[in-house]
């Protein structure tokens, strides 16, 4: 059996995210903090680590000069370690004169750096998911399967199916058939592959694990720009396609309003994504910022980073960004305060006015 040796982690980071401007106004999505101290991009690329994967790519197009610093700042490998995370920008070249088309269109304009690499295999992450998984087990079940694509799959529930693309799955794994989004009665009905009555649907995760030989010939025999809505639903008629079963927590952070309740969850007694474990660790850039401090006031359930000062405030349900300044006399509910870049010491020297004041 291959090991993870032979997989390529390909993360997919050059989107628009016009969903969540005015956050993507000055970054892409991928670089948005999430959790106080973290960005978006870390969540694959720790995943890949923490799996065994130690070759990874991220293709970038737009926005992403923060997203270049902060991988460039964060993954170096030593020089005893095989593995690398490098950037795959967008570019124009003889063959190829326009920008990123697609998810699908933008894995072929970078299909020979891909097979340089020289792996065997390919794993094809979002970077803008928030969850534990590891991929190490989607490999083994890929490869006992003999499979040509495995798919990352879900349970959904009826009143969310509307929201997914939803796979159709036979007992032993295969997927035979695929629709986006559905909301026929009808189509849903056909559409049930589990026995669950409160979730009967399977969802495809945008995770998507290929033999490189299989990647391919798929893109050098289409124009199929986007995975999800064209080429996967005819390589399901052609090909060996599995699904891989997840019942773990997973967050598409694609909107406003899942990017703030998923941030305020984190902070909760019982966060549904777990940032203390010691076997999945989440790596990001190591800032060496002093301990937080608290002159006083009330917190509930805040999620605190470093380099904090925070007065005599009542602070309920919030997550507090990097360098955090909140002065006393304030009051903050249900709130994310994104933190800053540097400190910036008072015309006396003697205070960090950048925050929020009184």
């Amino acid at each position: 059996m291959p090991t993870m040796n032979n997989v390529l982690g390909l993360i997919l980071g050059g989107g628009r995210g016009t969903r969540l401007y005015p956050l993507t106004r000055d970054r892409s999505k991928p670089a948005i903090p999430i959790a106080g101290k973290y960005r978006l991009i870390d969540i694959p690329i720790s995943n890949c680590i923490n799996s065994g994967i130690n070759r990874i790519a991220i293709l970038t197009q737009f926005n992403s000069v923060s997203l270049h610093r902060h991988i460039a700042q964060t993954y170096n490998f030593d020089p005893f370690h095989q593995g690398w995370v490098q950037i795959l920008a967008a570019e124009q070249t003889p063959t190829h004169e326009r920008w990123y088309q697609g998810t699908a269109d933008a894995v072929r304009m970078q299909i020979n750096e891909i097979q340089s690499s020289g792996a065997e295999y390919v794993l094809v992450l979002a970077g803008d998911q928030l969850y534990h998984m590891d991929y190490a087990a989607l490999a083994r079940a890929h490869w006992e399967k003999n499979a040509d694509i495995t798919i990352a799959a879900q349970p959904v529930r009826s009143s969310d199916a509307g929201r997914f693309g939803i796979l159709k799955l036979r007992p032993d794994g295969r997927i035979t058939d695929f629709v986006e989004k559905p909301k026929d009665p009808q189509v849903l009905q056909r559409f049930a592959s589990r026995d669950d009555p409160e979730r009967p649907y399977v969802g495809s995760m945008g995770i998507y694990f290929f033999k490189t030989s299989t990647l391919v010939d798929l893109l050098a025999n289409t124009r199929d720009d986007d995975f999800g809505g064209e080429v996967i639903p005819k390589a399901i008629q052609n090909l060996n396609v599995f699904g891989f079963d997840f019942d773990g927590y997973f967050e598409d952070v694609g909107t406003m309003r899942s990017f703030f309740e998923t941030n305020l969850s984190l902070a909760r007694p019982d966060p549904p994504f777990e940032l203390h474990d010691p076997i999945h660790p989440i790596f990001t850039h190591p800032r060496f910022l002093p301990g937080s401090v608290i002159l006083g006031g009330r917190l509930s359930n805040v999620l605190l980073s470093d380099g904090c000062r925070i007065g005599r405030a009542e602070i309920e349900d919030a997550v507090i960004g990097l360098r955090g300044q909140v002065a006393d006399g304030v009051v903050m509910r249900r709130s994310i305060l994104m933190g800053a870049d540097y400190y910036d010491e008072g015309p006396a020297g003697d205070q960090i006015p950048l925050g929020i004041g009184p």
